[in-house]
């Protein structure tokens, strides 16, 4: 059994949504785990976890959501090293903006500088589609994980 920790961070709550339904989702995988907001997490703990899944959204024009600033910030801060750490990433925008899913961007450029592994490709869900962002992001979290070894 292996644990992942998901850290979301939203401006409206689909993000927490999300998250709360890859957790489930992941079940049949063998994965358990945790739920928790970006701006309640302590980054220095990334560092003891097997896999990180990030969910953000993107808000205004590009910008990280308001709960995903103080983890971004204390990330550009504390610098840990995050060569032990991988993680899964999937973003929830809108692709009529220039700015598309640019938060999920932000937080991958910033935890691979660290020497974070991403596994699997970028999750993205796009606003515009009318799909539901749960149906989304579980559809991404089965191929992701029915492809690597976690």
């Amino acid at each position: 059994m292996s644990t992942a920790t998901i850290l979301f961070g939203t401006e409206t709550g689909n993000a927490e949504m999300v998250a709360d339904e890859l957790l489930t989702a992941l079940e049949p995988f063998g994965i358990t785990g945790e739920v928790q907001s970006m701006g309640d997490y302590p980054v220095e703990d990334l560092c003891g976890q097997q896999m990180v899944i990030l969910i953000t959204s993107t808000y205004g024009e590009g910008d990280l959501p308001d709960t995903a600033i103080p983890f971004f910030d204390a990330l550009k801060q504390q610098k840990p090293d995050l060569s032990s750490t991988r993680f899964a990433a999937f973003g929830l925008g809108d692709s009529s903006y220039d700015t598309y899913n640019n938060g999920i961007a932000t937080l991958i450029e910033a935890v691979t500088d660290l020497g974070a592994t991403q596994i699997g490709e970028t999750g993205h869900h796009d606003a515009e589609s009318g799909l539901d962002p749960c149906d989304t992001a579980t559809t991404w979290a089965q191929e992701t994980f029915a492809a690597v070894e976690v």
